[in-house]
């Protein structure tokens, strides 16, 4: 297939640039996965839409403030987001090697990064920088007032940069005090709360990017939802770079996901495989959940518990083994996500949905309105 095949035409007013007063009472349009048929709703309404004996399926991870403003030692302003950590080597051996075999993955709040809590701590991140072409090899930079620095120590394939970054004091501590959300590039205002780019049941930070389709939802409505025996359960997947990183491929076949840590704890894999024996059905809440669970799951579609990475790249023609229902935002043309939906729902019903959704003014993106697709 085509990248093409997966473009629609959006008017730039419709891409929320701000959260809606309310988490719940964003627009929620329904749609049938098998007809196409739609209906609109508000998100506030999802628990009459459940049945009792279903499960949703939530990401707890948690976005790191990991935008940083400061300046390059020759002067100049200089701007990063970090992306993932590639430990003290610098090539990712740390992170991978310790979050394979470990409860928590290689975050800010892992209890096996013992360095992120102790001072003079020395990491290194992969990083998106701006400007590129000033941020080079050896650049040195200074954020604060000097009690964070940090080294240039290469450059990745993709072009991003890797950074050893220098501490005096504890780094998650000094990252609280300097960081900001790493807001995408198509928002353009700026968060007065930062507690809105965050679900209301995240835990463990280590994403540089929102589970966006988790912001609807309030403590009262999880507690409705939980009342109405709908069960609840947590996965942690990092959103990491491949939520930055666009198809450059006309074939997307040929696209390479970029691999994302992910954990399924024991209970959440219990509680799935239960559903599916009773007949209930498993919803995830958001590509990042349905990710983490298709990629896991077997032939049968049982899960089991495990941490590790990812780079599954979900298109149409591909056959889901786990999940009977999605909820998710509205995301950008041809991008790898919108890719996802059509492979569960139909690239025609998706479009269409899409269509009705700009005539309906919904809004877009991040910030924007949901989809429920069972």
């Amino acid at each position: 297939m085509n990248k093409s095949d997966f473009y629609f035409s959006l008017p730039e007013e419709l891409i929320a640039q701000t959260p809606i007063e309310r988490r719940a009472e964003s627009r929620l349009l329904c749609m049938d996965k098998n007809t196409g048929k739609t209906e609109h709703r508000r998100f506030y309404e999802l628990p009459g839409l459940l049945k009792e004996g279903d499960c949703l399926v939530l990401n707890d991870s948690r976005v790191m403030p990991a935008r940083l403003i400061g300046k390059r030692e020759t002067g100049g302003l200089a701007e990063i987001v970090l992306l993932r950590d590639v430990g003290k080597t610098g090539d990712g051996s740390l992170s991978r090697d310790v979050g394979a075999n470990c409860v928590h993955p290689p975050t800010l709040s892992s209890p096996v990064n013992s360095e992120f809590r102790i001072p003079n701590s020395e990491l290194t991140y992969e990083c998106l920088v701006k400007p590129g072409r000033r941020i080079k090899t050896g650049t040195k930079l200074v954020f604060g007032n000097g009690e964070l620095t940090a080294i240039v120590t290469g450059e990745t394939d993709g072009g991003n940069r890797l950074i050893e970054f220098h501490s005096e004091g504890i780094f998650l501590e000094v990252l609280e005090r300097l960081g900001k959300m790493p807001l995408p590039p198509y928002i353009h205002e700026e968060l007065h709360d930062g507690e809105r780019y965050q679900t209301v049941y995240s835990r463990i930070s280590g994403s540089a990017a929102a589970p966006t389709a988790g912001l609807h939802f309030t403590d009262e409505l999880l507690e409705e939802i939980s009342a109405r025996g709908v069960s609840l359960c947590f996965i942690t997947l990092h959103v990491g770079l491949g939520t930055f990183r666009p198809v450059k491929t006309d074939e997307i076949e040929k696209h390479k996901m970029h691999a994302e840590y992910f954990i399924i704890p024991p209970e959440t894999a219990e509680t799935v495989n239960r559903t599916k024996a009773n007949g209930g059905r498993v919803i995830a809440v958001g590509t990042t959940s349905c990710r983490a669970l298709e990629a896991n799951a077997d032939e049968t579609g049982k899960v089991s518990a495990f941490s590790g990475f990812t780079e599954i790249f979900i298109y149409p023609g591909y056959r889901f083994k786990c999940i009977n229902g999605l909820i998710t935002n509205f995301h950008l043309p041809e991008s790898t996500l919108i890719m996802l939906v059509s492979a569960f729902a139909g690239r025609e019903n998706t479009l269409s949905a899409y269509n009705e959704a700009i005539s309906q003014k919904y809004r877009f993106f991040s910030f924007g309105d949901a989809m429920l697709i069972i």
